[in-house]
């Protein structure tokens, strides 16, 4: 049984074993807001399990916090559970999420040795239909929850979570504590350090931070993890504008993250300066 912890008033978090994910629970006098549920129907249906078990209420909307899989893909379970309650995520994660849900499903088909192979195979991809373009806020009853897009960084379509009266708010994968941030396909390496600076303005000194992926955070994390972001920022652009290519970067520029998982900060990085930010080889 995943064990769902109270870190404030009300707002329970489950860190899943995999991907070391958080799920959410957000209680109001209305009922309960789930924020991502997990990278397939299988995993999901455990997780209603272990909600029922918690015995706070029935579940009557969700949050995405982006399209990636392992935050949406539980999508189904919960509504096969507890009817057609809202899904909702900021507009850009909607339009993304079949798009990215079937790159995924590609790359474990050809995985045969992957113990989630079949599951993730088998789950229907199910999007939210509640969307935003900059703010939205939830009425849960006695409470309101308010969902923010930063900006772009991880993903195009990244929402924060707040729960005000808590002092509690749920980053999604805009931070990350069990591992360097992930730099995946469709992230935006030279806005994450702007993103970041606005979910800084949401948290103060005593507020609980919820990572996507990890073990809960605080504002001086996330200021260590935006100062980390931006340099990895700053290095494409001095790259760049000193002439070495893009298959030459890692290689040459000083890093504060492991280089085999920065691939995809330089190649989108690269891609994002304008052409004046790339200036050509002297020698």
């Amino acid at each position: 049984m995943t064990e769902f912890v109270e870190v404030a008033d009300r707002v329970w978090v489950a860190r899943q074993e995999w991907y070391d994910l958080n799920v959410c629970l957000v209680r109001g006098s209305a009922g309960l807001l789930v924020v991502d549920t997990q990278a397939s129907a299988r995993a999901a249906r455990a997780i209603v399990e272990d909600v029922r078990a918690l015995g706070i209420g029935d579940v009557t909307a969700i949050v995405n916090t982006h399209e990636h899989f392992d935050h949406t893909f539980g999508n189904g379970a919960f509504r096969a559970a507890y009817g057609e309650v809202p899904i909702h995520a900021h507009e850009v994660a909607a339009e993304q999420t079949v798009d990215a849900g079937e790159r995924i499903k590609e790359r474990f088909a050809e995985e045969h040795d992957d113990p989630h192979r079949d599951e993730v195979l088998e789950t229907e991809i199910v999007v939210a239909d509640h969307t935003f373009s900059s703010v939205k806020v939830l009425d849960l009853g006695d409470r309101q929850v308010e969902l923010a897009h930063p900006g772009r960084g991880h993903t195009a379509g990244d929402a924060v979570i707040r729960v005000p009266d808590a002092d509690v708010v749920l980053a999604g994968d805009l931070v990350e504590e069990s591992g360097p941030p992930a730099y995946g396909v469709d992230c935006h390496p030279l806005d994450w350090p702007g993103t970041l600076d606005v979910v800084i303005n949401l948290v103060g000194r005593d507020t609980v931070v919820v990572p996507g992926h990890g073990a809960l955070v605080d504002r001086d994390f996330v200021e260590q993890q935006r100062q980390d972001i931006a340099i990895t920022a700053q290095t494409v652009r001095d790259l760049a504008a000193a002439g070495v290519t893009a298959d030459r970067a890692l290689d040459e520029g000083e890093w504060p993250f492991p280089r085999e998982g920065l691939t995809n900060a330089v190649i989108r990085g690269y891609a994002q300066l304008p052409p004046a930010g790339r200036a050509l080889p002297l020698v």
